[in-house]
């Protein structure tokens, strides 16, 4: 066990920002390793996150920031979710007081721990889950930590481990100062969450390599070859670090690519082939994610029996192209993490039989000519599931025979299963986010799984 700085010793103020589960995991963690913590949230903070604060009497706000409260620290935590544009934000660089993110925190605290860092527009959960299932599989001892599975800080305070394997999003890189993944993986680049970026694709693009910006030639770089938005930027910024990129367009020496169908890993002594027809994940894009994770796991010297035994034998996520039932000869697919335009495209593009399409919700600025090849090809009739649906209507009349409307979950599934024939498949891969019906795209998800079960 890490052990810990003694209370007697008060290291500077830090405030937290934001009470979920970084914020939470980041307050535990400061107290401690000796912080003076106060945590404040603008909204009302989760029971399960209240009982944590006070069980390790950490002093917090909610409904509120008090200016006095906040801007008396030497330091402020700003959880993920809170925008630059907030008041108290703005108030906090103004005052010229030091804005970290958890993970910058917790690598403080790492100690000779390896971190394998996560990023990307999509796939970022399946991969990071992938790379665990090798890990565990190899006897590693490790956590899923960041996005998903506990936040980093708290994994850190209460069950440290010899490999950390982060997912990573763009907001918890903006405000990082000296976090180094010893593995960084980057996999893709689209557009998404540019309303917090000033809608400039390039301030986007600028957040996500900020994962490879403290690296070293002791650290290693996986990125996707083929995607030319990671390409161009590499032509205009110096690494220091050791690349390793993953490609199905050509041989490379060093990381790994797909020719025919075979997987080739050449990364250590040992190169580890292997059939893309016994990788359990499906999907050209899954390709991708096998790609990048056995190149992670090679890095980190787990032997080609154990990377093949776990890429035959990995589960996918929940929510993510999540097999639910075939019902009268229809297959139901739950996609519901699919929250943005390229998350459907990859769903659509994995699709082999003819496709009732459940789309919609919260629109963050979509742009629908991405999937209209797809959907001309493989959707039989697009079911709308959220409180606006004008843009998609727009969007696909004239492509699709039938768009229709719908406003719960029970409705859409009885809509999509009476639109469907014995053969066809019924995939919830909504391209937005869930909020103006559900709580969060795993209410969602659970919402259509349930609907199915009950036809």
């Amino acid at each position: 066990m890490q052990t810990v700085a003694s209370h007697n010793i008060k290291k500077h103020r830090l405030v937290v920002l934001g009470a979920g589960e970084s914020g939470v995991g980041a307050a535990i963690l400061a107290q401690q390793q000796g912080y003076d913590v106060f945590v404040s949230d603008g909204g009302v903070i989760k029971p399960n996150y209240k009982e944590a604060l006070t069980a390790n009497g950490i002093a917090f706000e909610e409904g509120m920031h008090t200016p006095d409260l906040i801007l008396s620290a030497k330091e402020v935590m700003k959880s993920p979710g809170i925008s630059n544009k907030y008041d108290i934000v703005q108030q906090i660089r103004n005052a010229g007081i030091c804005i970290i993110s958890e993970i910058e925190l917790a690598y403080r605290y790492k100690g000779d721990s390896k971190i394998v860092a996560i990023t990307g527009s999509n796939g970022k959960s399946t991969c990071t889950s992938l790379i665990y299932h090798i890990c565990t599989t190899a006897g590693i001892d490790c956590a899923m930590v960041g996005n998903i599975g506990f936040s980093f800080a708290w994994q850190i305070a209460k069950a440290p481990k010899q490999v950390y394997i982060a997912e990573i999003s763009s907001f918890q890189l903006d405000d990082i100062v000296h976090f180094k993944p010893d593995i960084a993986i980057l996999l893709n680049i689209t557009e998404d969450h540019l309303d917090r970026y000033d809608y400039k694709f390039q301030n986007y693009v600028n957040s996500k390599f900020r994962i490879i910006e403290n690296q070293t030639d002791a650290d290693t770089f996986i990125y996707c070859l083929d995607d030319e938005i990671i390409t161009n930027q590499l032509q205009h910024i110096s690494i220091h670090t050791n690349p390793l990129p993953f490609t199905m367009k050509q041989e490379v020496k060093k990381g790994a690519y797909i020719k025919g169908d075979q997987m080739m890993l050449r990364v250590q002594e040992e190169r580890v082939s292997m059939s893309i027809y016994d990788f359990a994940l499906k999907g050209k894009h899954n390709q991708y994610n096998t790609m990048a994770a056995g190149i992670a796991a090679s890095t980190l010297g787990i032997r080609k029996e154990k990377i093949r035994e776990a890429i035959t034998k990995f589960e996918s996520l929940e929510h993510r192209m999540e097999f639910v039932a075939s019902v009268r000869g229809v297959d139901f697919i739950n996609d519901s993490k699919a929250t943005n335009v390229n998350s459907t495209w990859y769903a659509l593009e994995s699709m082999r039989t003819p496709t009732i399409l459940i789309l919609g919700g919260v629109d963050k600025g979509n742009d629908y000519t991405l999937i209209e090849d797809l959907v001309r090809e493989k959707v039989k009739a697009i079911v709308c599931l959220g409180t606006d649906n004008a843009k998609i209507h727009e969007a696909f009349k004239g492509m699709v025979k039938t768009i229709m409307d719908t406003n719960t979950a029970i409705d859409a599934v009885h809509e999509a299963f009476r639109l469907a024939a014995k053969g066809d498949a019924v995939l919830l891969s909504p391209a937005c986010a869930s909020f103006d019906l559900f709580k969060n795209f795993e209410d969602r998800g659970r919402q259509f799984k349930e609907a199915v079960k009950a036809l």
